[in-house]
């Protein structure tokens, strides 16, 4: 009998492994398919990543002149962008296999599903036993009712990743992190991008003045963005798709497009994982559990995408899996505080952000200060070229302690990093703002914000 048997391989998965196997604990991981390391790695954070990093590359070189460097016969070769995605999501999923053998952890291939009483089947192999049983079987792309997917036309995050060519037009249905970063990256390619959003505004889990300027980037560059907008119909065509929707004013608009990107948000992968076989019961597929992420069912836990009200975000996913795992294994170990998770939007302009919004932060009946910095007065930001954007600090106006921090600009996933450690810490804006930052640097920006919170700021 195993100690922990762990089904899905994922960012949440994989971690939660080592981790049960540093402790001691013998582990044995079941994933249904060919390769270690879930959605996260094969058709989603990695392999769009690197397709962003290759269109800000692309652009910059369109851009050298800007910065005295003269590039002739610029061309984007789709072919090798996608053979350079593959190899890096390959290299990884290599890596997670060398995790398992290094630190004897068993793999398992096949489908699981409970049977109640630390047992689980699994097709091909039988049945096994576990002490402990952690669920980490993530999500998969949500479509409209009545929708299917047309790899040629109608597609998802996984469809999108494997085109053989770049498309002359692309709509996209939805504008949270998903949306937002394929109109990035297809827009650096040359295709004409439309975003479709129901709410308000793109976004729409981030602060307004976050969504504000980003919708005005967009704009810039060309990317026609309509929010408000209600998807009525979807027509597939033999040269594309042809949608009708009806604008923020009720008015009808019909739209063409060679492809379409539905990314309205995930579904949890619990189906025909035999909870009805537990005392587990979902919420609308999502699994509840408590802060030491122990459903229902005795000796099973559930981390990542499938768990009730979480954030649907891998490194969530993963201090979910490493705190799980501690509690398993009777080691000490904190809750995930979901008011220090770090959300990072890797379109352009990059977007990072922590902790309340200012708008949640009032909602809550704090008395805040707020603290903005923009990057064009940013001397490292003008090095690069790269001015658009801002920090913006939300404090609690009477001892400082910062409550949010929200960031869209250059480096923008990389610089929250700073806000979340300080929260962490319990640093408060003071701290911040004598807390020495070296220059030139865009973490400058993060300080002036802090000071700017006090009323303090210097350069802006």
């Amino acid at each position: 009998m195993r100690d922990l048997l762990i089904i899905g391989s994922g960012p949440g998965g994989y971690v939660a492994a080592v981790r049960a196997a540093q402790f001691g604990l013998q582990t044995a991981v079941v994933e249904k398919a060919a390769k270690l390391g879930g959605a996260c790695l094969h058709v989603g954070c990695i392999p769009t990543k690197a397709l962003l990093h290759t269109a800000e590359i692309y652009g910059q070189i369109l851009h050298a002149a800007d910065h005295g460097v003269s590039c002739d016969n610029v061309r984007l070769d789709w072919g090798r962008v996608q053979a350079r995605k593959d190899r890096i999501v390959a290299k990884h999923a290599k890596g997670i296999e060398y995790l398992f053998q290094k630190h004897k952890v068993e793999r398992i291939g096949g489908h699981a599903r409970l049977k109640g009483g630390g047992r689980v089947e699994v097709d091909g192999v039988g049945e096994i036993e576990a002490r402990n049983i952690l669920l980490a079987t993530g999500s998969e792309a949500r479509l409209l009712p009545g929708l299917a997917i047309d790899p040629e036309r109608i597609l998802t995050n996984v469809e999108i990743l494997g085109l053989p060519a770049v498309p002359k037009s692309l709509a996209i249905i939805g504008a949270g992190a998903v949306g937002v970063e394929f109109a990035s990256i297809y827009r650096a390619f040359g295709s004409e991008v439309t975003i479709l959003e129901m709410l308000p505004r793109l976004v729409p889990l981030e602060d307004e003045e976050i969504s504000a300027e980003l919708a005005r980037a967009f704009q810039k560059e060309g990317i026609a963005v309509h929010t408000g907008a209600r998807v009525e119909g979807i027509e597939k065509r033999p040269d594309g798709v042809a949608l009708s929707f009806r604008d923020a004013a009720g008015a009808a608009q019909s739209l063409h497009a060679e492809k379409v990107l539905v990314a309205v948000g995930r579904r949890p992968n619990t189906e025909d994982l035999g909870l009805e076989k537990t005392a587990i019961r979902t919420d609308r597929g999502w699994i509840p559990v408590d802060q030491w992420m122990a459903t229902a069912e005795p000796g099973v836990f559930a981390i990542g995408d499938i768990v009730a009200g979480s954030p649907q975000l891998a490194h969530v996913a993963s201090m979910q899996g490493l705190v799980a795992v501690a509690r398993i294994a009777g080691r000490a170990v904190q809750p995930v505080n979901y008011r220090r998770i770090p959300a990072c939007t890797y379109c352009e302009p990059q977007i990072g952000s922590v902790g309340l919004t200012e708008a949640q932060a009032r909602t809550h009946g704090y008395a805040i200060k707020v603290g903005k910095f923009g990057f064009a007065a940013s001397g490292k930001a003008s090095i690069l070229g790269s001015n658009r954007g801002f920090v913006k600090v939300v404090a609690e106006e009477k001892y400082g302690e910062i409550l949010g921090v929200h960031l869209i600009g250059p480096s923008a996933t990389e610089l929250v990093a700073e806000a979340v450690t300080a929260m962490e810490a319990e640093a408060t804006i003071e701290t911040m703002m004598y807390t020495i930052h070296a220059h030139p640097t865009l973490a400058e920006a993060m300080q002036e914000a802090f000071n700017a919170a006090a009323g303090l700021a210097i350069h802006a």
